[in-house]
């Protein structure tokens, strides 16, 4: 899932290059880049599929030229995650009957690679033998209030039952779930067969599976994009969490540790960041630190940057847009996009 546009990582994640296609770390590789590095080892490459908007097309068959244009599949509106997953399960439903897939996010880091692969072959065939929907949980290493919870049943084994998943929670929540050791972060990775994900389309969120069913013969023809095209926008706007999982009976949890981080904030990016003595984090550019800590810093890297009595700030510069926010208030970087959207129209998004 490459579609979406990345916000909250204003000014560096832009409406024409969202944060799925930058290259954060100075390494070559794009988020999108080393997430499909990281499948092609569990997945052939032909089987790949990625679904973006139609605006990110040539970018995405820019970065990955390993796939062809029929394994793009191209959204014409956004309407969140539970119909760009049903796009794809049709798109399969009409090469083959019988499939186990995995569905991922193309903006997560994962720092222990090895230790992923494992995962996720684990789940494949624990889905190739039953007849449910896995999501990968997360150990907590802290009471994180920017990811959502899974609390898992009662055993020893690492594939529990879900008991119930929760919404970001407050600080004091965050902290209890994580004490417990019942609640792990909802990864948003998940792994399910053909069969069982198609049902779970057609008895829980009928008004999605219906809109494609109505088309089942045009997929993987060249009718599918004028289609999709004119149906797509009459779809909800709702998400598989919301739409499928929260209310599936058949739910499993992987519990997973494998260095796992949704790149969704400049607070997340900073967690995951490399700090010197004072917790400062420098990104690309070269800085100067007096009398400051606990900032992240992230300009091109022909800049120096000198920060002189600053505690908790984000400073990041991209093209014509400067943002200096303190890194507790990060969320109210979508009212600043916004307002920038409203005073100046897009000339800054």
């Amino acid at each position: 899932m490459a579609g979406g546009v990345g916000s909250r990582f204003w000014p560096f994640s832009r409406n024409n290059r969202p944060k799925q296609f930058l290259d954060f770390f100075g390494t070559g590789r794009s988020l999108l880049q080393m997430t499909f590095d990281r499948f092609r080892h569990v997945v052939p490459v032909e089987n790949i599929l990625i679904v973006s908007n139609i605006i990110y097309r040539d970018l995405i068959l820019e970065q990955l030229p390993d796939i062809k244009p029929n394994q793009v599949l191209l959204e014409p509106n956004r309407r969140n995650t539970a119909p760009c997953i049903a796009y794809a399960v049709n798109r399969i439903k009409a090469i083959t009957d019988n499939a186990n897939i995995i569905v991922a996010p193309s903006d997560h880091l994962i720092l222990k690679e090895n230790d992923f692969l494992d995962t996720i072959k684990e789940g494949l065939e624990f889905i190739k033998h039953h007849d449910n929907l896995l999501t990968l949980g997360i150990k907590p290493s802290r009471p994180e209030t920017g990811y959502g919870y899974i609390q898992i049943d009662e055993g020893e084994s690492n594939l529990r039952m879900v008991k119930t998943f929760t919404e970001k929670p407050n600080a004091e929540l965050a902290q209890i779930f994580y004490e417990t050791g019942e609640f792990f972060w909802n990864s948003g990775i998940f792994l399910w067969n053909l069969k069982t994900i198609s049902h779970a389309f057609d008895t829980l969120l009928p008004e999605v599976a219906n809109k494609f069913n109505a088309g089942k013969h045009v997929f993987n023809t060249d009718a599918e994009q004028a289609f999709i095209d004119e149906m797509y926008s009459t779809c909800p706007n709702i998400s598989i969490d919301y739409g499928i999982m929260e209310k599936a009976e058949n739910v499993y949890v992987l519990c997973s540790d494998f260095g796992w981080t949704d790149l969704g904030t400049w607070g997340s990016l900073y967690e995951m960041s490399p700090k010197d003595k004072n917790q400062n984090v420098t990104l690309k550019c070269n800085t100067l630190f007096y009398e400051s800590k606990n900032n992240i810093v992230a300009l091109p890297s022909d800049k120096l940057v000198v920060i002189q009595d600053m505690e908790g700030y984000i400073v990041a510069e991209s093209d014509n847009v400067l943002l200096i926010c303190k890194l507790e208030d990060e969320q109210r970087i979508r009212q600043f996009v916004n307002d920038a959207n409203v005073n100046f129209e897009d000339k800054y998004i």
